[in-house]
């Protein structure tokens, strides 16, 4: 775990950047994360499976992130989820809804032509301290 003096946040307990951006960054008192898709640390490999176990995945790579920058999902006030499939929404929601608890984050969810490696689901988030 490694918060740099620009704030930015590199953990080896979630995927490693694919490209030209920091897992998580830091702007004051706000974190933004990048987008996980559900691929597993140290290998690259995508989790193969059910809309449930990619965004299981995801969700354990967010929480990953979260906790190098010293938060969890109670601090996440934001999320932006995107799926390949808007069918898949039901069981997204279902395995997303058991990270969070009441105050839940504002949350948008859109549908896109695709995603890296052929994930069906990305998740980011933005939290705050305190």
């Amino acid at each position: 775990m490694a918060v740099t003096q620009t704030g930015a946040v590199q953990t080896d307990a979630a995927p490693e950047a694919v490209g030209p951006y920091s897992q998580g960054r830091w702007a004051g008192d706000f974190f933004f994360s990048a987008g996980q898709v559900p691929l597993i640390p140290g290998s690259g490999e995508m989790r193969q499976g059910t809309t449930e176990e990619q965004t299981r995945q995801v969700m354990n790579n967010l929480e990953a992130v979260l906790k190098a920058a010293g938060l969890g999902f109670n601090n996440v006030t934001k999320t932006n989820v995107y799926l390949t499939d808007m069918d898949d929404f039901v069981p997204m929601n279902s395995v997303y809804a058991e990270s969070f608890e009441p105050p839940y984050p504002a949350r948008s969810t859109v549908a896109v032509k695709g995603l890296p490696k052929g994930a069906r689901v990305e998740i980011d988030v933005v939290a705050c301290r305190g």
